[in-house]
């Protein structure tokens, strides 16, 4: 799995993303205004997702290729649709 990806930034992405975190739990102990805890989780939400699209382009680019040309053609593309549908659902 690690060569259909870009390792070292997904750990970067998903350092930020704990940090975002851990900002929005001292939010929540700082009594800050809902709104601006709102925003935040919305970023978390964003930033997660984009880890989610850069793993999903380099299943394509790597592992569904390979599939296609140098396995079964249906079985890649089947499981790709699970896949797809798993992270439609984020």
């Amino acid at each position: 799995m690690k060569q259909c990806m870009d390792a070292d930034n997904l750990h970067r992405r998903l350092k930020k993303i704990q940090g975002q975190i851990a900002a929005i739990d001292r939010m929540i102990d700082e009594d800050v205004p809902c709104e601006d805890i709102i925003v935040q989780v919305n970023a978390v939400k964003s930033a997660v997702h984009k880890v989610g699209q850069i793993i999903m382009e380099g299943h394509i680019q790597h592992c569904v290729r390979d599939g296609i040309e140098h396995g079964d053609a249906d079985k890649t593309i089947a499981e790709f649709t699970k896949v797809i549908e798993q992270f439609s659902k984020i």
